[in-house]
């Protein structure tokens, strides 16, 4: 199927180690395997580089070493910054990309700026690139600038890799990869992709050796102690009332049993999510809003437990546990993965194809989630998923069959069949009038066609009135849905005003599953790529939705761009007006939303985010239902690589016009809160935090702001490598 040449390159083994200071010093580094990135593939396709990048590569049997030395004309134009895990994508940056089994469907990237921050992701390829940035390892890196450019260098334990086991020679593939962000953002690499070929891994080059590692016991044990104090005030106004101070010990296990195989378990362990969530603005929808994961336990492995279409883990449904365990890993062709949790705090979605929300059952539940997959020929994927929960008097059972097929390097098709089976308790029965039993069935087909100038889309979705998944995140039920879309890109040079320009169209239709009709909505939209590294997007929206029996046609434009007027300072806005449906009172009104972003790196140590959303929406009579705003500001100050102070501030206001509402509601909706953390990290397991943070709310009975939690807590943990 791929015609794609692939270049194959020995990797140098030498049994010597480096001092990782960001300088190629070390003598042996000249006997490391050379690989010059030669070819620009952003803007323009395997174009020539407008600077050089040589990378140096070797193995010593425990680690891999990535040395980058990445030329510069102009240095002072480098964009770097002193940066927390993560968040280096603005910068000037250089990676490696491995597939480590080569079997061109998931690999790893490692990200590493001029001054030595790091970032780090999964990545899966089999219908198209999708990375994962929640996906940490412990390793090393370093950084330096210098007169000719900058320095990077890696060094990757074999131990935070996954690959094939005793096999004595190895072929992984890779790819090296600098992004040099200047008036346009340029991309470089060894690999020069082409836009015609879907598949990004089928086109890695393929690196060969490996035969000198050593096996290792792989364990990791990382104790964690946590303190929290939380204080509420019973009445507001009102005293504070201040709560025990609440000391807990835990212990992670990771243990690679073997090269391609991990076990995770946790006792008594620390889920707590140190940095708050970004607001959304929740006024006026009807479906729940999702937030990504962040806790370490889920993360590992995460990527094994994935179908093709729909999500049937979304793990923060899993609040609260007292211990986990989990099994990942792939052997040949075969992929599998089985978590076990409890959880004292269990939550569960019930959605209809009217909106959703969250029932607590106030008890104990126990997750089981096992996942396995096969490959297919050179893309192709079948897996088998089933999950289950319970807890007294309830249970919800899915069982799913999921897959992908390529056609060719441009055609693939996706499927999704699964089934649910659920018990309801007396509780969701007598609070949400839900049924004793709901068993029901959703399944999905999407074929896609991707080639370097026009693209297609066709998909066609049943999801059952009864479907439930309680330990996955399904918003929306009682449905079928049709979609066609497609659209044309063209490029133009890197020197142009304007280097890719776009359209994209769509149509969907979406019925109730009695038939009638709940939705139609034809889109369209125009994007633009230039100078500055400028992005524009403009788009229309015409859509008749069905809410509660009634026909609302609604008429929608779009804008959202955003540039860099200097390498400190990026800018974003996003714009949506027109005619959208009031959902408190059933009626069709005038929308104006504006959301402008700011990300402002003052030097190498302080960084400003600010982010704001103002929306108003007027009834047809052109009085005011509501008016909100949301603001998140986030300040960081970095004293070095590994210690940081953070300053969080959010908050909400919605003003409500009383009088435009059919129901009671409080004119003054207001929340706040803020958050000031000390951190220091060595690596992605082993950290120090102590903070602050508190909430606040205003409604009509109250004059003013008033603060009625508060927290105080620490956390220390340390990540054992034996």
């Amino acid at each position: 199927m791929h015609t794609q040449r692939n270049n194959n390159l020995l990797l140098a083994h030498i049994e010597q180690s480096i001092e990782l200071d960001g300088q190629l010093t070390e003598p042996h580094w000249q006997q490391a395997t050379l690989v010059p990135l030669r070819y620009q593939n952003e803007p323009n396709e395997k174009g020539t580089p407008p600077v050089k990048t040589d990378a140096y590569i070797y193995e010593d049997g425990n680690y891999l070493y990535v040395g980058l030395v990445a030329y510069d004309n102009d240095p002072s134009q480098i964009r770097a910054a002193l940066r927390d895990r993560d968040t280096l994508w603005s910068d000037d940056n250089v990676a490696l990309m491995i597939d480590t089994f080569n079997d061109e469907r998931t690999g790893y990237e490692f990200y590493v700026n001029p001054l030595g921050a790091q970032g780090d992701m999964r990545m899966t390829d089999t219908d198209g690139w999708s990375e994962d940035p929640s996906w940490d390892a412990i390793w090393d890196s370093a950084g330096q600038i210098t007169k000719q450019g900058y320095v990077v260098e890696m060094r990757i334990p074999f131990t935070a890799l996954r690959f094939p086991k005793n096999k004595a020679d190895m072929t992984w593939g890779f790819a090296l990869w600098r992004n040099y962000p200047r008036e346009v953002l340029y991309q470089l690499s060894n690999v020069g992709f082409d836009r015609d070929v879907k598949c990004s891994f089928c086109q890695f080059d393929k690196l060969m050796g490996f035969n000198a590692m050593e096996p290792s016991k792989n364990i990791q044990l990382t104790p964690t102690l946590t303190a929290v104090r939380h204080d509420v005030k019973e009445a507001v106004p009102g005293d504070w009332q201040n709560g025990d101070i609440d000391t807990e010990a835990g212990l992670d296990l990771r243990w690679g049993i073997s090269q391609d195989a991990v076990i995770n378990a946790t006792i008594n362990p620390d889920f707590s999510q140190v940095e708050a969530d970004s607001l959304e603005l929740d006024v006026n929808t009807t479906f729940s809003i999702q937030y990504a994961e962040k806790r370490p336990f889920f993360l590992d492995g995460a990527s094994y437990f994935k179908s093709s279409l729909f999500e049937l883990l979304y793990t923060r449904t899993i609040a609260e546990p007292e211990i986990g365990t989990k099994i990942t890993g792939k052997t040949a062709a075969h992929s599998y993965a089985f978590m076990y949790a409890d959880d004292e705090n269990t939550s569960i979605l019930l959605p209809t194809n009217q909106g959703s929300g969250f029932a607590n059952l106030a008890e104990k539940s126990k997750s089981s989630i096992g996942r396995y997959q096969y490959d297919i020929g050179e893309q192709g994927t079948i897996g088998v998923m089933s999950t289950h929960r319970e807890a007294n008097d309830y249970h919800n059972s899915v069982l799913s069959v999921d897959g992908s097929y390529w056609f060719n390097q441009t055609d693939s098709v996706l499927y999704q069949v699964a089934t649910s089976d659920t018990k309801n308790s007396a509780f969701l029965i007598d609070n949400y009038g839900l049924n004793k039993s709901q068993s029901d069935q959703a399944y999905k087909l999407e074929f896609a066609r991707e080639k370097r100038d026009y693209k297609l889309l066709a998909s066609y979705e049943d999801i059952g009135e009864d479907y439930r998944t309680d330990v996955g995140y399904q918003a929306k039920v009682d449905y079928k849905k049709a979609l066609l879309g497609g659209g044309q890109t063209w490029y133009l040079d890197a020197s142009e005003m304007v280097t890719e320009y776009s359209y994209n169209v769509d149509w969907d239709k979406t019925w109730a599953q009695d038939g009638s009709l709940l939705e139609e909505e034809y889109e369209g939209y125009i994007f633009l790529k230039g100078q500055l590294q400028s992005s524009l997007e403009f788009g229309l929206i015409h859509r008749n939705e069905s809410y509660y029996g009634n026909f609302y046609n609604q008429n929608i434009g779009y804008i959202y761009g955003g540039f860099s007027p200097s390498k400190d300072l990026r800018i974003t806005l996003y714009s949506e007006f027109g005619s959208k449906i009031d959902y408190s009172n059933e009626q069709l009104g005038d929308l104006f939303t504006i959301e402008p972003e700011l990300t402002w790196d003052i030097n190498d140590h302080w960084q400003v985010q600010l982010e704001h959303s103002y929306s108003r929406l007027n009834n047809p009579q052109g009085d005011n239902v509501f008016t909100a705003n949301l603001t998140d500001l986030r300040v960081y100050y970095k004293f070095n690589m590994r210690s940081m102070l953070k300053l969080i501030l959010q908050f909400e206001d919605i003003d409500r016009n009383q009088n435009a509402y059919y129901a009671n509601v409080n004119s003054i909706n207001r929340d706040y809160g803020s958050q000031l953390v000390y951190s220091y990290k060595i690596n992605a397991q082993t950290l120090f935090y102590l903070g602050y943070s508190d909430k606040g709310y205003q409604d009509d009975s109250l004059k003013s702001l008033e603060r009625d939690q508060r927290t105080f807590f620490t956390k220390l943990s340390y990540a054992w490598q034996l």
